[in-house]
């Protein structure tokens, strides 16, 4: 991996004290308007869109043209300040995750040489910015490329929405070269793994939906409407594998930032950890093509594992009450009618 690409696992520092819930807004403001300020015209009008815009809902996380500015298209200064709007939105360990899959394309480009097919770059990934940061009107903003696809919604002083946001890791595992043995999903993966593992046979029965893994994730950028709920309920699970489901959960809504996801972990706890069910399909080992759900009454995590031989992974988390802050909106056009 290039140093340019090490460089901002620096800015993690910056984000390593405890934060609280009413920083969000003003951090991720801060933050876009820094890194706007930094643009060229020409740069600038590529980065921004209307926030009422059809693009702002386009995402999704396969090697394709997109719209905004690329990494590959700043300069180092405003890489930095670029890197920094990212940081604002992730924890810690969910920015080293996002920088390490980046440089995957580096990786997939030594592995593919030779061969026709998309272009692999780290450089590759794009900034959108939806409205006007620090204004009165709800803005936006989205980072993506190649298996990254993290979407924020600010409306009003509250907390933002994370939502949908996705990562993907190819290779799951490198096999070769000097980063041989490196997982950057391996948490995802081996927690899912642990869960099923510890289930009876008769709760297997429950939880695990076929024998064949699905061959992607099902609640993908044109799903509209959740996956029903299936497989096993929390409410059938011994405390120790409540305890995995947890930790599997926070594992995805943590990868935000810590604030933000406390209070989305605290939603789920509310709504009651009896509503969570947990699906399995596909292998129980390692190297198997396999999947998992884990769906509560407003959102879903969704894991996929089926390519390349298992070691193609897909994972996402969506809120469809959240997703594009779709709630916030909601509320926020309806305190503006009452207002007037």
């Amino acid at each position: 991996m290039k140093l340019r690409h090490l460089l901002p696992l620096a800015l993690c520092g910056l984000f390593a004290a405890p934060l609280h819930a009413h920083d969000a807004d003003a951090e991720m403001t801060a933050a876009a308007i820094n890194f706007l300020s930094s643009l060229t015209p020409e740069q600038k009008a590529r980065v921004t869109f209307d926030f009422p815009n059809d693009e702002r809902k386009n995402w999704h996380y396969i090697p394709r043209e997109r719209k905004g500015l690329p990494i590959k298209d700043m300069a180092p200064e405003q890489r930095l300040l670029a890197q920094a709007l990212l940081a604002s939105g992730l924890s810690s360990r969910g920015y080293e995750k996002a920088v390490s899959i980046m440089s995957l394309d580096a990786v997939l480009k030594e592995l593919e040489k030779g061969k026709t097919g998309p272009v692999r770059d780290p450089d590759n990934y794009y900034f959108s910015i939806f409205g006007t940061p620090g204004g009165k009107d709800p803005w936006g903003w989205r980072f993506e490329g190649h298996h990254l696809s993290l979407n924020y919604t600010e409306v009003g002083d509250g907390d933002p929405a994370m939502t949908p946001s996705f990562f993907g890791s190819n290779p799951g595992e490198v096999k070769t070269g000097p980063r041989a043995g490196t997982r950057i999903l391996a948490a995802e993966e081996d927690l899912g793994r642990a869960l099923v593992k510890s289930l009876t046979d008769e709760q297997r029965k429950v939880a695990v939906l076929q024998v064949a893994a699905p061959k992607d994730i099902l609640n993908d950028p044109k799903r509209i409407d959740p996956t029903n709920p299936e497989g096993i309920s929390q409410s059938q699970l011994t405390p120790e594998q409540t305890a995995t489901l947890v930790k599997l959960i926070k594992e995805y809504i943590f990868r935000c930032r810590p604030d933000v996801a406390a209070d989305d972990w605290a939603k789920i706890e509310k709504a009651g950890l009896d509503k969570l069910h947990f699906a399995w399909a596909g292998g129980l080992e390692r190297g198997q093509p396999h999947y998992y759900r884990v769906q509560g009454g407003h959102f879903v995590l969704e894991y996929d594992n089926t390519q390349n031989d298992a070691n193609h992974v897909h994972s996402v988390w969506r809120d469809f009450d959240h997703d594009f802050g779709l709630d916030l909106l909601k509320e926020h056009i309806q305190a503006d009618h009452t207002a007037k």
